[in-house]
């Protein structure tokens, strides 16, 4: 599985893959790569259908071990609603999702991270003083310790931001026909929400090229909340391991 996934990462920076999420209609016509990515998608889509028969087959309802279990419960108490979107199909798509999108942005948002690190130790000795003041060097960290570490926190946010790890976002589609502003846009067309010009925008990240914590802490340092902080995507649609990730 983690050859499977690897591979697709190094196979998606290639400009035939670019090219097939612009153009997927014309590129499925054309030899490339794009070809060998969706038939691992397929083996890794087998390998999840596995987990989750597996996990039918060994639920405990009080005790639900992990997302799987938590979904397969939910289905269980919509199981009479007919318009209820928690289907076996929607758990083996988000569970796939969930390998695809999440391994490879969560493993080089922390490679981005330590090489920025590396390039400013002055920051990295603020953060290492913040946790040996909350957490120590006797325990684990927790999640309420979060709220008493603005500065880790800010360099975190920062990091998500400075690297703007997917500028052109994921394709979606319009689901009906639609105006927005004096544009006319028709159900079904592709569409790419930009994230860069937010995440880089001046008004909001003064310098935005330079890497600065303080674009998201407050004057007396404390933790200072953004909207236009969204590495994750924005609306409905957005990427549902965003819980995970955080």
């Amino acid at each position: 599985l983690i050859d499977l996934l690897d591979e697709n990462n190094k196979l998606q920076n290639s400009i035939q893959v670019q090219l097939y999420n612009f153009f997927p209609t014309v590129m499925e016509y054309l030899p490339g790569c794009y070809k060998k990515i969706i038939k691992n998608t397929k083996k890794v889509d087998q390998f999840t259908s596995e987990i989750i028969a597996e996990h039918q087959e060994t639920l405990d309802p009080t005790c639900p071990r992990d997302f799987i279990d938590a979904f397969l419960n939910k289905m269980e108490q919509e199981k009479g609603n007919g318009h209820s979107e928690f289907t076996v199909e929607t758990l083996s798509k988000s569970t796939l999702e969930l390998f695809l999108a999440g391994t490879g942005t969560t493993s080089n948002t922390l490679r981005h991270g330590l090489l920025i690190l590396q390039k400013y130790p002055e920051i990295a000795e603020k953060i290492q003083k913040e946790i040996d003041c909350v957490i120590g060097r006797d325990r684990s960290p927790c999640m309420a310790d979060r709220s008493q570490m603005p500065y880790t926190d800010a360099v975190v946010h920062e990091i998500q931001r400075f690297i703007d790890f997917l500028p052109f976002n994921v394709p979606h589609s319009v689901i009906k026909d639609i105006k927005f502003r004096d544009y006319f846009i028709p159900k079904d067309t592709m569409i790419f929400p930009m994230l860069s010009p937010v995440l880089h925008d001046s008004k909001e990240f003064p310098n935005p090229e330079k890497f600065d914590p303080g674009h998201f802490l407050n004057a007396n340092g404390t933790f200072k909340k953004s909207d236009y902080f969204m590495p994750f995507s924005a609306g409905k649609r957005m990427c549902i391991g965003e819980g995970l990730a955080r």
